[in-house]
């Protein structure tokens, strides 16, 4: 299994909205991404100080999985970024190694 996560770090003047990101967008993530998407997950940093505004997390089954979901809709996704952040976003595509 491999997660994809988002990281959204903060910066001078970033502004991140969570509750869309929570409830319109991951939901929105998880239409287009289909069943190949397992599941996925938003934390959002309890302290002012930290580094990032919020983290996104998607759960597939491999590399190919997800990128044969995401590939085709990769506009419409990254369409509704601006609806909730300018920030620019990280991603890292890791192996999972113990699952929650």
């Amino acid at each position: 299994m491999i997660k994809v996560s988002v990281l959204y770090p903060k910066g001078d003047n970033t502004h991140f909205d969570i509750d869309y990101y929570c409830n319109t967008h991951m939901p929105l993530v998880q239409k287009y991404l289909g069943s190949a998407c397992k599941s996925v997950a938003a934390e959002e940093g309890v302290d002012p100080d930290q580094p990032y505004h919020a983290m996104g997390h998607m759960y597939f089954e491999d590399v190919e999985e997800f990128q044969q979901a995401f590939g085709p809709n990769a506009e419409q996704i990254g369409a509704d970024v601006p609806k909730f952040t300018d920030a620019a976003m990280l991603l890292q595509i890791s192996n999972v190694k113990i699952p929650i």
